[in-house]
């Protein structure tokens, strides 16, 4: 995928959620953070990011924050971004357990639930659920980093499709490269670490790819080792 009009500054402050301060040529611009997660291991003073300049009537901003650089590293932060990976992944055959797949629908209503991704083939059916990475601790992608109550109905609603005869996959999308392996976040989030392990007991397919990351694109790499 491709970002437009890509401006580098450099990070100062986060005053809430949403927005961000940022010296971009020596002056304090306002920007919106398009991730509502904490993002605190990387959203420091004086670290560099990159932002999309997409100035419009309806915005109160006129450039989104979508990467912030963690020493060498290039982390994409914008948690819309995933779906589309992953979609367009499954589309083009990259991910090997949904090879060529005849339906692919984004948001798929089952039951109470709505997943990401509904896909079908000539004799499977199924659900991926998509979970953005942003978090890195030497060389190991986690997920949450924060508790998400959302995040763990999602695994069990997953369950209970698996037991009804869909195929059911939560997919981590690490939004970045360098991580050796990916796994839960149990000191964030044990409830949701906890749901995933059942899950992988219950014939939910849990999978973890990163990305290559430059200034202006996020495009899938390759299949990294979970554990659970």
């Amino acid at each position: 995928m491709k970002y437009r009009n890509i401006v580098k500054g450099t990070f100062i402050e986060r005053p809430n959620r949403f927005i961000a301060i940022v010296d971009i040529d020596g002056k304090k611009n306002t920007v919106h953070v398009k991730n509502t997660g904490r993002c605190k291991e990387i959203l420091i003073p004086g670290a560099e990011v990159f932002m999309q300049y997409d100035p419009s009537p309806n915005r109160k901003t006129d450039y989104s924050l979508i990467s912030v650089k963690k020493g060498e590293t290039l982390i994409n932060i914008d948690s819309q971004v995933p779906n589309k990976v992953v979609y367009d992944a499954i589309i083009s055959n990259k991910i090997e357990a949904l090879h060529s797949v005849s339906l692919l629908k984004r948001e798929v209503t089952y039951k109470a639930s709505r997943f990401d991704l509904y896909f079908e083939s000539h004799y499977r059916k199924g659900f991926v659920e998509v979970k953005g990475v942003t978090l890195e601790e030497n060389g190991i992608a986690m997920f949450p980093d924060a508790p998400t109550e959302r995040g763990t109905r999602h695994i069990y609603e997953m369950i209970d499709a698996a037991k009804e005869g869909y195929e059911g996959y939560i997919f981590f999308l690490i939004q970045m490269k360098g991580t050796n392996m990916f796994r839960p976040n149990y000191r964030m989030d044990p409830a949701f670490s906890e749901a995933l392990k059942t899950a992988s007991q219950n014939n939910v397919k849990i999978l973890a790819y990163d990305c290559i990351v430059t200034a202006d694109s996020i495009d899938i790499s390759s299949k990294i080792p979970i554990i659970i």
